[in-house]
């Protein structure tokens, strides 16, 4: 064999061999921050878990959540949130009108899918519900149309009430409006808000623990954040000194309060689940709208009930979404 034969039949077998296996990229790990106030909050995460699950995104393979429980301190959701954009993550999710607000402020380019419970437009998240125009975007729900509703069922539980007694930090701007819109709702009752001011966890326990008798008819939670996260502070006071509550979600009549009329944050985490997988995958939350929620419940705990020596009217427990016995 000539050399010429030799090296046309070894460039023949070099052409006919298969290539070597192309390393495979590994495929991409989001990481999505979490801001919250904890509390039932955290249901709002079991919410996005089960709605990124169902959009074929599953945690560990698809994307890592990096949670942060700031426990009802804002100026503590705000540093979160800047420490979360400076390790990169790709997007934070906020829990809370408050919170996304200290998250919007706190932060420059991170895109933030957040829930807030009152209207997004008007509490400055987004320019329009349709067109968001920034980095934010994310679900709605107009929990401020419910303040007279839960008014009206507590006092369709206890129809002597007339004194209702609720804590909030007053340098929150969202309390403070719902402090306003209770204030109207009971009024419109004939009933009274007592409005007791707490700025912290400390304050609002040592509030709940020199409660005196004869000061309030019941316990009703504002709409402040820190309260609500804390619910079982309110909870624990309100069987002490045998008060009827009023809350805004479930875990708290779990918890033993008597009732509760509001959000249902499981879907409210399965409907930001949506926005979360596509800013993920590349949508602009300046073009992607805010979705409204209008998904509530209402929770009486019939054991607590009992307890206070309170007899439900049939016509309302027809009309729960849950009876806790």
């Amino acid at each position: 064999m000539d050399r010429r034969t030799f090296l046309a039949g070894t460039g023949a077998v070099l052409l006919a061999a298969p290539p070597a296996a192309e390393a495979q990229p590994a495929p991409r790990v989001y990481r999505i921050g979490v801001v919250l106030q904890g509390g039932p909050y955290f249901a709002a995460v079991d919410g996005l878990r089960a709605g990124l699950k169902e959009l074929g995104f599953e945690e560990g393979k698809q994307y890592t959540l990096y949670i942060r429980d700031v426990k009802g301190d804002l100026k503590a959701a705000a540093e979160t949130a800047k420490t979360l954009e400076q390790e990169k993550v790709d997007l934070i999710y906020s829990v809370t009108t408050g919170v996304s607000l200290s998250v919007q402020r706190a932060t420059t380019t991170v895109p933030v899918v957040f829930f807030a419970g009152r209207d997004a437009v008007g509490a400055g998240l987004v320019k329009s519900l349709a067109k968001p125009g920034g980095r934010l975007t994310g679900i709605e729900m107009r929990s401020e149309d419910l303040v007279a509703k839960r008014l009206e069922i507590l006092k369709e539980m206890v129809p002597k009430i007339r004194r209702v007694i609720g804590f909030y930090n007053p340098d929150n701007p969202t309390a403070r409006e719902y402090a306003r819109l209770n204030r109207d709702a009971a009024r419109q009752l004939r009933m009274e808000l007592v409005e007791r001011h707490v700025r912290s966890v400390d304050e609002l326990r040592e509030g709940l623990r020199t409660l005196k008798p004869g000061e309030g008819d019941a316990l009703i939670l504002v709409g402040d954040a820190m309260v609500i996260a804390h619910g079982q502070l309110t909870v624990d006071a309100a069987k002490a000194k045998r008060l009827p509550t009023m809350c805004e979600e479930r875990m708290s009549v779990v918890a033993g309060g008597l009732a509760s009329y509001g959000t249902n944050y499981l879907a409210v985490g399965q409907m930001a689940a949506k926005h979360v997988h596509r800013v993920l995958l590349g949508t602009s939350p300046a073009d992607l709208p805010v979705e409204r929620s209008d998904r509530f419940e209402l929770v009486i705990n019939l054991k607590t009930a009992k307890a206070l020596g309170l007899t439900i009217p049939p016509s309302l427990l027809a009309r729960a979404d849950q009876v806790i016995e």
